[in-house]
């Protein structure tokens, strides 16, 4: 197995080490889809950046946030924006998570309310 750290120093689990030597293909131009950013998905994005909030979507790199945004569906990453998992197919940053906001659960709770989410 490979020992090769990762760019942060840490030693690679078995999957990541796996999907490095697979190579990345080139998607056929029919499985590609125009990203549609209308006004919902707009409204939902100024709204979780005026309240400082983090949400999974965002975090993640989530190719379908529009589709959800513009539904008015939004899944929050409560208590920061790190993660202490490790998933390989995931984009959100992985480390010790800072400390707590206090006022987070509020916030999210108004936007909730705000934005009529389901």
């Amino acid at each position: 197995m490979d020992q090769r750290p990762s760019a942060d120093g840490r030693k690679l689990l078995r999957i990541e080490v796996r999907n490095a030597e697979t190579p990345i293909e080139r998607k056929p131009n029919w499985i590609k889809t125009r990203a549609k950013m209308g006004p919902e998905y707009s409204e939902l994005k100024s709204l979780v950046k005026r309240e400082g909030l983090h949400t999974v979507c965002e975090e993640a790199g989530c190719p379908n946030i529009y589709e959800c945004w513009e539904d008015r569906e939004a899944t929050f990453l409560i208590g920061g924006e790190q993660c202490t998992r490790r998933c390989d197919f995931c984009q959100i940053d992985t480390g010790k998570p800072d400390d707590l906001d206090r006022d987070e659960p509020r916030r999210v709770a108004e936007s909730v309310q705000a934005m009529g989410l389901r």
